[in-house]
Order: structure tokens, then sequence, then C-alpha cells
């Protein structure tokens, strides 16, 4: 405990006794190596041209910040060569925000894909990034099943009904067993 406390770690305390930590902690700088500073220079690139506007924001907010602190020769922009924002991506940004939110907070989401006329409630329960496609993978109230969604094929979505509660049958771990148990 005297080492976390002389490293600058707020512990308060006694052996015996009890100890408390005491916010804010912070951290000493992280020292990145080359291959690990372009890692968090690609994420953060892929984050700014193909996240929802709230994601892209923070993104280039960071690498603001990230960059005023970059040591000498660590400095490098080639990692913004890699980054292709496909038409589908860019597309799907304006359900991102609303989705995040969702899946965060546990709330119902009624969807209606590109073409159909029924929109049906789901509980959403995960978002990926294929490369090019962004696929929303969740609960289908409709259909009593599980469905994926590709997020630039959604003409229309909204938050209503509330929340949710996890139920069995009807989790991201059960649509994962389910799709191995059919290997």
């Amino acid at each position: 405990m005297s080492t976390l406390a002389g490293s600058g770690i707020p512990i308060e305390g006694e052996r015996g006794v009890g100890y408390i930590l005491r916010a804010p902690v912070s951290l000493p700088p992280m020292a990145l190596n080359k291959d690990e500073f372009e890692a968090l220079r690609i994420g953060m690139s892929l984050v700014a041209t193909g996240a929802d506007p709230t994601l892209a924001a923070a993104a280039r907010s960071l690498r603001g910040k990230i960059g005023a602190v970059t040591p000498q020769g660590m400095q490098d922009d080639s990692a913004e060569t890699f980054v292709y924002a496909s038409p589908e991506a860019a597309n799907a940004t304006r359900h991102l925000g609303a989705l995040r939110r969702a899946l965060r907070e546990h709330l119902y989401v009624d969807v209606t894909p590109l073409g159909a006329a029924q929109t049906e409630r789901i509980r959403p329960l995960h978002l990926e990034f294929w490369a090019q496609v962004w696929t929303l993978t969740c609960w289908s109230e409709y259909q009593s099943g599980f469905k994926v969604f590709r997020v630039d094929l959604i003409s229309d979505l909204s938050i209503k009904g509330g929340a949710f509660l996890p139920e069995d049958g009807k989790t991201l771990n059960d649509f994962v067993t389910r799709l191995t148990a059919q290997r």
C-alpha cells in the first residue's frame, strides 16, 4: 500500500484498520511504441470518418489532444492513408447515435427496414462494423427470434417503449450459442 501511495495514488488508511481510495486518480503518462501509435491513429481515423457525428467529433478532438503530446519522431499521419469510409458506412451514421444509446440503456427500438411497410419492435443487442457496413444484431419482438439488420438499410428508427431486462433465450450470448451450435 505504501508503494501505491508513494506513486501518487491517493490511498488513505492504515494496516489492520482499512484503506480508502480518494478520487481523482491520475495515472502516469503512457509510453507507446510506433506500432501502438499507428493502431491508435488508425482507430481514431476510422471513428472520425465512419461513425456517428458525436463519436466522429470526439475522435477528432482526441486526435488533437494526443497529437499535442506525441513525441517528435512518432508524429506520422500515414495512418490516415489506410482509412476508407464506404458509402454504406456513411449512410448508417444517421442511426448510430440512437443505437449506441439504446444498447447502453437497454431500450426498445422500433425499426422499419428499407422497402418494408412493417415496423418492428426490437431489443438491440450488438453493433458490428464489417469494413464496409454496420450490422445490428437484435431480438425481434415481432418475429420472436434473432435478427441481423444492415444499419444502412434501415429507413426509419425510433426509440420507444422504455427499457427491457435481459431474458433467457433473448441475449447476445444466446444468439452466439445458437450460431455455434449450427456449425
